[in-house]
């Protein structure tokens, strides 16, 4: 019973993460951790294919590795989390709304200029 709850929620992360790299607010991170989590445990096939063959696959990997991103994965980050910002900010007319959306723009961006990257020699070892 436990395999398929895991197997559930992990599809259900992955459904969550995909549609997180595409709307501004909801954060993919978070969600691929846990369906690579719930994978490992649950099913060593999905989460094979997690890792090998899905479009995250090689940030997992990085991450699993390196604790760091890949290189040039963090310029096209803050790129779309630029952009997809700057389109929400243009939607939305309400005051209130676009300075907590400025307020979570400038956290992003803080996190993501903290966060590692594999220096070219160090990807190769």
């Amino acid at each position: 019973m436990q395999r398929y709850i895991l197997l559930i929620l992990g599809w259900l992360a992955m459904v969550l993460a995909t549609l997180g790299a595409v709307l501004p607010l909801l954060p993919t991170t978070p969600f691929l951790l846990l369906a690579a989590w719930c994978f490992a445990r649950s099913s060593p096939r999905f989460h094979h294919w997690l890792l090998y063959r899905s479009v995250f696959g090689r940030y997992l990997r990085h991450w699993q590795q390196h604790r760091a991103m890949p290189p040039g994965a963090k310029s096209r980050a803050i790129v779309f989390i630029l952009l997809s910002f700057a389109f929400s900010l243009w939607m939305v007319k309400i005051l209130w709304v676009r300075l907590m959306l400025l307020t979570i723009l400038c956290c992003l961006l803080v996190f993501m200029a903290r966060l590692p990257v594999v220096e070219e020699e160090q990807e190769n070892r």
